[in-house]
């Protein structure tokens, strides 16, 4: 990022951002949306050169509403509107008090926040936002000259690599990045939705689960709600191919027959007014004095439809998960607050912990971790894989740039998750998994996010995330919310087979520090031509006499990395035989090593037991991407042994240092 204090002429010279450019590179990914039509047809301008007096947000809350330009986010708008209604959340993303246009301090910067990966990122932009002519030709407010819609889709964009990476995708996403809690998407269609919960049994099948809208009444004015079609039902108002809109508003009224009539109000991002979705007749069953009250609360882009009508004309509904002003979450199942919240980070390896469904043998490899509840209450776990970039998801959102759908997959896998209830101490895993979950998410789903909920007992509760092809590899975060206190905690497996226990041999450990500076030994794995770069340890080990006949001696080697669980890198070593007179930092790596604990996981620790010969070795320890600082702990742990002596008070005095360690620094 650039910026300077003054110019030449002694004023303050604007943040230009040099990380995301005003050109095509912070507009275009790959050009393979409609967007790449605009290619040299967009300039960059400030606000303060679009009107005579911009505002972050306009006096009337309703003129600040996003509307749709060019782009194909109206799944990300959608989330917008929800912070409008939350004060609370918009002050988290959009921190008050910012220098603006006309102040003394503005400096042609805004800073917001957005959930990350388990925690809230700070982005920088400058104000330079796209137009065509003079016009903004992405997303604005409904007031020109209110600019904080354009300015956090600017930030969004930002975070994503460009503004093509936000055409398409799921409110839920946003919903979740704009607020740190949860969301998640029903679906409206009739049938097959509801098999695997309502026969009770858990299923490895990849569907979705249907929504009852009775479930969401008592939390109707405090959660988010969406709405999207899959295909254009015909015959409705602004209801196109693949476009997401928000509910703005759902009451209960009586019509002149005195039955009850349910309404609910719809905003669509694109801006376009109606009144009622069936058309003006409709509004004969309400009394005249009530529908005029009702008409007169559309907003521009609004209408209202009754509850047939929403069933029948979306596919899909997003809810998100109220928040209270103290960053609690609460339940959309009983309005409760859940108060106490933990999260871990995990990751699936393939030939290692990608195990796959429950339909695999190798299921029981999965990455496993304990849930401690003390007391009965209820209990939201949810799974958040880290797909390797959101990039365009499998349909465009409709557009009115007419653009066909794309069909490249998102890097998303099918996920779930099962939770059992054990006794941790009499715990088998065998057993449990030959057992029926206590609760699961019943299906493997293309999102993001998937949440398990329940009322749960005291006690010990396993939990696995699953994909649903084993070997498929991602980084993940298993979330826990509850009305009581929980602890979460990741189950350590074995790293490496168990030596075995002699009677006439003990272990002497050796422990040293040591750590990758980035741009002079942070080479990273083998993959990488830096990777000789790396920290160097010399490990010589020698015979015994009193050693039983063996081909070697028994070693185990630890690597663990200083780093919080929450942002982990993924580590493993290398160990290279040493010739006999040669120096181990001129050692040039080509050979294969002698053992090796690959691949490279995201966890503390790994190590690696095994059995050398007498000599010299060499200890690599590497993250897999070059250029990642860190310190880091070797430990060496290796089988001395004691002549059996007659004497038992001389025992004590028999151990012997049979093997040596250094440090070799590059």
């Amino acid at each position: 990022m650039d910026i300077e204090k003054c110019g030449e002429d002694g004023r303050a010279t604007l943040f230009d951002d040099s990380d995301f450019p005003s050109d095509d590179r912070s507009l275009f990914s790959d050009c393979s949306s409609p967007l790449a039509r605009l290619q040299d047809e967009v300039t960059w301008r400030r606000p303060q050169e679009l009107c005579d007096c911009p505002v972050l947000f306009p006096a009337n809350i309703n003129e600040g509403h996003a509307k749709q330009g060019l782009l194909g986010d109206c799944w990300f708008l959608c989330a917008c509107t929800f912070l409008l209604k939350n004060k609370h959340l918009m002050n988290k993303v959009c921190p008050p008090d910012q220098p603006l246009w006309g102040d003394c301090m503005y400096q042609g910067s805004f800073q917001f926040h957005i959930w990350q990966k388990g925690h809230w990122t700070m982005v920088t932009i400058d104000d330079r936002l796209p137009c065509i002519g003079s016009t903004l030709c992405f997303s604005r407010c409904h007031s020109p000259t209110a600019f904080w819609v354009a300015l956090l889709e600017k930030a969004y964009a930002k975070l994503h690599g460009s503004y093509e990476s936000l055409w398409a995708g799921q409110v839920s996403e946003a919903l979740v990045d704009l607020s740190g809690g949860l969301a998640e998407r029903w679906s409206l269609e009739k049938g097959g939705a509801d098999e695997a919960e309502g026969s009770g049994q858990d299923s490895d099948r990849l569907q979705r689960r249907r929504l009852d809208l009775r479930l969401l009444r008592p939390v109707r004015d405090l959660c988010a709600l969406s709405c999207s079609t899959h295909s254009s039902p015909g015959g409705g108002v602004d209801l196109e191919q693949y476009h997401a809109m928000s509910v703005t508003e759902w009451l209960d009224v009586e019509t002149v027959s005195g039955a009850r009539l349910t309404l609910l109000r719809i905003r669509n991002p694109w801006g376009r007014r109606g009144t009622w979705l069936k058309g003006e007749a409709c509004w004969s069953s309400v009394d005249p004095a009530l529908r005029v009250e009702l008409q007169g609360r559309l907003e521009a882009g609004e209408f209202w439809v009754d509850e047939a009508e929403f069933l029948s004309q979306f596919d899909d509904v997003t809810v998100g998960y109220p928040i209270t002003e103290d960053g609690h979450l609460k339940s959309i199942f009983t309005g409760s607050v859940l108060s106490h919240s933990r999260q871990l980070p995990g990751r699936w390896t393939r030939g290692l912990t990608a195990g796959g469904c429950r339909n695999c043998t190798s299921y029981g490899t999965n990455p496993k971790f304990w849930l401690k509840v003390s007391e009965r209450g209820e209990v939201l776990v949810s799974l958040h894989q880290q797909g390797e970039c959101r990039g365009n998801t499998e349909r465009y959102a409709h557009n009115p740039l007419e653009g066909g759908p794309n069909t490249q997959p998102q890097h998303y896998q099918a996920i779930a998750l099962h939770m059992w209830k054990v006794e941790k101490k009499r715990f088998n895993l065998a057993r449990v998994l030959n057992k029926a979950p206590s609760a699961s998410t019943h299906c493997h789903a293309y999102e993001r996010e998937v949440v398990l909920h329940g009322h749960l007992q005291p006690g010990h509760y396993l939990l696995i995330p699953s994909t649903f092809l084993a070997g498929a590899q991602s980084s993940f975060l298993i979330r826990a919310f509850s009305s009581g206190p929980v602890w979460l905690s990741a189950m350590r497996s074995p790293a490496g087979p168990p030596l075995p226990l002699l009677a006439d041999s003990e272990w002497d450990h050796c422990d040293f520090q040591g750590g990758w500076v980035a741009g002079i030994s942070a080479g990273g794995s083998r993959n990488s031509p830096s990777h000789r770069k790396n920290p160097r340890f010399l490990l010589s080990l020698g015979g015994h006499a009193d050693a039983p006949p063996s081909p070697g001696v028994d070693v185990r080697v630890s690597l663990r990395q200083n780093r919080p669980d929450a942002d982990l890198y993924a580590i493993g070593f290398h160990v290279y035989k040493v010739p006999e007179g040669a120096s181990v930092m001129a050692l040039p790596l080509d050979e294969e090593p002698v053992a090796s604990c690959v691949p490279h996981c995201y966890t503390q620790d790994v190590s690696l037991a095994c059995c050398l010969p007498a000599g010299s070795y060499a200890i690599i320890p590497s993250t897999y991407q070059p250029e990642l600082p860190g310190s880091f702990t070797v430990s060496v742990a290796r089988r001395i042994y004691r002549k059996v002596m007659k004497s038992q008070e001389l025992l004590g005095n028999t151990i012997q240092e049979v093997s040596h360690i250094s440090v070799m620094q590059s």
